[in-house]
């Protein structure tokens, strides 16, 4: 997608109106700089690829149902959608079609053309909202698993081929997997230009907490969709409540909740979508954060919830200041920051398994890939020299710090330039450490630190 889009124009105007001047020159100016994924193609697998999986033999094959509400759907959109989950390399899923059209609908013809058992059609009464119709294709379900698919957006090819093996190796292992999701890109109207793909992180409560960035292609186990359901209430943001309550669900068992780290959706982007305009759904982004609102409620955290400048991200924000969180949330082990150079880019902060720092040499107001720079989220390692360590923590960071020679005074100094110390080791170490003591790292990348000397 060209730079000077219709769409970006759009965006950048309505950003401009939100944010003000300075925070859109930074957008604008980081836009201009992204190289990473302006030049992604989306590659089909190959022939011979699309051929094994269509001869795979499976034992106990488990079953999707893909629930689908429809509403006015075009046409040539739906015919794509639904050619695009018949094409599916596994073929143990009913597409289960759900009418809410206030007028005479030629979709059941068009579904019956195809002359597919696994198609289920149905025309609903009244339109209910789209969290409604699509639970009201709950009795017709006879699958393992509940998918969700737009109407107007479609599969690749290996899609639930790629969910159904993600499920057995599990099953292989003694786990049943809860929650599946998938890697997703945008088309076009069209349907011929894939563009931004959102290349996604395994399972990331913090994250989740800050935006649905777990989104499409999304598959619960049936008994846990119908038991929680969708919730009119958050219609716009319906996706994301649901996931939330799954994902709290499953708190503690985060092997249940699995990330399959390929493109699998094709998520349309035409004038009136969100993903085109933004600002088309507001009611979906205060849906969204009402339901980040509830998720805190649940758990009884002493919190509120904000927007943040990019539309769809929120901050949960602890009563208390930043060291509330240990008192609201005892699994958090750490939390971290961002070290800010003189040239006010970052060179220091949340860092891989191995300690590479993520967004070194990142220009300070900069939002980052999918805005993650600018995202509350857990992490790997963070850096030593920009950490807060839980104080029910203590004889963990004693331990680690007595192994490099320091004391906990000491570590205070670590921030200051002319520190005789393997920075990232350590980081590594003691995150590594509270890791294997079963507790959790958050990174806030509001909490800045200026440091003017270089690793």
């Amino acid at each position: 997608m060209g730079k000077l889009s219709k769409d970006n124009l759009r965006k950048t105007i309505y950003y401009l109106k939100k944010n003000g001047l300075k925070n859109t020159l930074y957008a604008v100016a980081e836009r201009m700089q992204k190289q990473d994924t302006d030049s992604y193609i989306y590659v089909l697998p190959s022939q011979e690829e699309i051929s094994r999986q269509r001869e795979t033999k499976w034992e106990c094959p488990v079953t999707f149902s893909i629930l689908v509400p429809l509403y006015h759907t075009p046409i040539d959109y739906f015919k794509e959608m639904i050619e695009s989950v018949l094409a599916q390399t596994y073929p143990y899923f009913q597409l289960i079609l759900l009418d809410a059209s206030d007028e005479e609908s030629t979709l059941e013809s068009v579904a019956a053309d195809y002359k597919d058992e696994r198609i289920c059609y149905h025309k609903l009464d009244e339109n209910k909202g789209i969290a409604e119709n699509t639970n009201a294709g709950l009795p017709y379900a006879t699958g393992e698993y509940m998918a969700l698919l737009d109407h107007d957006d479609v599969l690749t090819v290996d899609a639930l081929y790629e969910f159904a093996m993600a499920i057995e190796k599990a099953r292989q292992q003694g786990v049943e997997l809860g929650m599946i999701y998938s890697d997703e890109d945008k088309c076009d109207g069209d349907g011929v230009t894939f563009y931004e793909p959102h290349f996604k992180l395994d399972f990331n409560l913090d994250l989740l907490l800050t935006n649905n960035y777990i989104c499409h292609f999304t598959a619960i186990r049936a008994e846990v969709f119908r038991e929680l359901q969708l919730r009119g209430e958050f219609n716009g943001a319906q996706d994301f409540d649901l996931v939330l309550r799954v994902a709290g669900k499953f708190l503690g068992k985060p092997q249940v909740i699995y990330h399959v780290p390929k493109v699998l959706y094709h998520w349309r982007c035409h004038r009136n979508s969100t993903a085109a305009n933004p600002a088309s759904k507001m009611y979906a982004y205060e849906a969204g954060k009402r339901a980040v609102e509830a998720f805190v409620a649940q758990r009884g955290w002493k919190a509120t919830v904000e927007h943040l400048k990019h539309l769809g991200f929120y901050r949960v924000e602890y009563e208390g200041g930043m060291g509330a969180i240990f008192e609201q949330r005892p699994e958090v082990g750490a939390i971290g920051g961002s070290l800010l150079g003189a040239k006010g880019k970052i060179v220091g902060g949340l860092r891989t398994t191995d300690g590479t720092p993520v967004y070194e040499g990142l220009q300070h107001g900069f939002s980052g890939y999918m805005n993650r720079a600018a995202l509350v989220q857990q992490a790997a390692v963070l850096d030593i020299r920009c950490m807060s360590v839980n104080p029910s923590c203590r004889d963990i960071l004693e331990n680690c710090l007595q192994e490099f020679g320091l004391t906990p005074a000491e570590c205070q100094q670590l921030s200051t330039p002319g520190q005789n110390v393997d920075i990232k080791a350590l980081s590594v170490k003691l995150s590594k450490a509270l890791k294997e003591a079963g507790y959790v790292l958050v990174w806030d990348p509001w909490w800045e630190q200026l440091y003017n000397g270089f690793e």
